[in-house]
């Protein structure tokens, strides 16, 4: 069915990103009406991406729709904690923790700020090559060392998010060192301490390899985070994503476990 999708749209002349967005609206929509809550006894982790970058898509939320989530789970009476504290099993069902993916800039800009001012804990995954800013658009758009030094000043603990943001199930053997342990030696030399979090990109069921899994373990990481809940690769830690189109009754259905079967896809 995905393929059919995938066929239409380019006969059509449409471009992936346009069909996978209003895919996505539908079946949001669709699921935080119709579908299931699942029970998450140990908490549920939160995964953003931008805040206030409409070039971002599905993956962006506002600003205002930030504060307001926040304030919705707390108003449900849910307590934000440290990401790794629901990722070793320690959180019970009503803690809730963030993390952000990619290093844009707008999280050091935006999100840093609120999530100060209600004072949570939170993790964000760098993409090293990007935060090198090796090109001009890096430059603009994704956070500095020196950024990512003052985060951590504030308490925010720094992930790995790779080297170069690979599909790791299209990469061959002798790149993953360098995707994963590379990284990890390089936060450790720019920010003098080596991350345990590895966070995968694009996150989902097929985008990690078994051997991706044995390399990660070996670069010294002990928590690795998918994007996706039940529908995550084996051995990882799950996260909901959260979307441009999660207005209060989306973003309730997803704290409720209504998206945990779902998976995104393009």
């Amino acid at each position: 069915m995905r393929q059919q999708v995938k066929s239409l749209a380019k006969a059509a002349g449409l471009e992936r990103r346009h069909v996978a967005a209003a895919r996505m609206w539908g079946e949001r929509n669709f699921l935080a009406t119709f579908g299931q809550k699942r029970f998450k006894p140990h908490g549920r982790i939160l995964c953003y991406h931008s805040i206030d970058e409409p070039e971002m898509g599905v993956n962006d939320v506002s600003e205002r729709q930030f504060r307001a989530q926040i304030e919705l789970a707390l108003k449900k009476g849910y307590t934000f904690v440290e990401p790794s504290r629901i990722a070793r099993g320690l959180g019970s069902e009503r803690d809730l923790a963030i993390t952000f993916d990619d290093g844009r800039r707008s999280v050091a800009t935006h999100a840093a700020r609120i999530l100060a001012e209600y004072e949570i804990p939170w993790t964000l995954f760098v993409v090293t090559d990007w935060t090198d800013h090796t090109n001009a658009y890096h430059q603009e758009r994704i956070v500095s060392w020196k950024d990512l030094e003052h985060l951590m000043t504030l308490g925010v603990e720094i992930g790995s998010h790779s080297r170069t943001h690979p599909d790791f199930s299209k990469i061959s053997e002798r790149f993953l060192t360098d995707e994963l342990s590379g990284s990890r030696k390089i936060i450790e030399d720019r920010l003098g301490v080596a991350p345990t979090t590895f966070a995968i990109p694009l996150g989902q069921s097929l985008n990690w390899s078994a051997a991706a899994a044995t390399a990660a373990r070996e670069a010294g990481y002990e928590i690795i985070y998918a994007q996706a809940e039940e529908t995550r690769p084996a051995y990882t830690v799950p996260r909901t994503f959260v979307t441009h189109f999660d207005d209060s009754r989306i973003f309730s259905a997803s704290l409720a476990g209504v998206f945990d079967r779902w998976e995104e896809w393009i």
